[in-house]
């Protein structure tokens, strides 16, 4: 239920290494059925669950999805994780939000991700900043929850859309096409930068 006066807003982080269909799949999903005023995307720094994998740079990830959001006027790209040095934390984030704009906050998350979320770091300070907003398969029961967490999630419904950054990685290294897999501009700039290709492949 929306406050009186308070905007509510979603935030959607990830590598985005790169930004695909399925993103901007799961963004527009959560825009009409939280009902949300804008939707952050947040691409990482150094995220806290991906320390041994190399990414791609920041500023080529923001730049990224700042193409592939630009035609929607509800969609933002925040640098407030990937400008930062450090190790990134869900609970610093939500709170440097909230001390910048008090909104209703959504948190947008998967399944897997929910399953795990008790050992993220400050779990109950983060269900006092935000809902959890649960992608889901349509179709598909939702996951059990318990204690504090009934109150503080909603699920999302999502079309069964199997697409990973990781996959568009594996395919580009080896020259495959990811044609329709990431928005037409975003892949121009992969190509322009030579983003995820292996060293055979540069060649070619």
């Amino acid at each position: 239920m929306r406050r009186a006066g308070r905007r509510r807003v979603g935030i959607l982080g990830g590598s985005f290494d790169p930004v695909h269909l399925g993103h901007l799949i799961l963004a527009e999903a959560a825009l009409e059925h939280l009902r949300l005023d804008r939707l952050l995307l947040m691409p990482a720094g150094r995220p806290a669950h991906k320390r041994r994998r190399a990414l791609a740079p920041a500023e080529d990830r923001v730049a990224m999805l700042r193409l592939a959001a630009r035609s929607n006027p509800r969609l933002e790209v925040s640098t407030l994780e990937a400008g930062g040095a450090g190790v990134t934390f869900t609970v610093r984030t939500l709170e440097a939000l909230a001390a910048a704009e008090p909104a209703d906050y959504f948190f947008l998350m998967g399944e897997d991700s929910l399953r795990e979320f008790g050992t993220w770091r400050e779990p109950g300070r983060i269900l006092e900043l935000a809902r959890l907003a649960v992608a889901r398969r349509e179709g598909t029961p939702r996951a059990p929850l318990r204690g504090a967490l009934r109150r503080h999630v909603v699920f999302v419904p999502m079309p069964g859309i199997e697409l990973s950054s990781s996959a568009i990685r594996r395919r580009v290294a080896r020259g495959a096409s990811v044609r329709y897999w990431v928005p037409d501009a975003v892949l121009t700039y992969m190509d322009r930068h030579g983003l995820y290709r292996s060293r055979r492949t540069r060649r070619t």
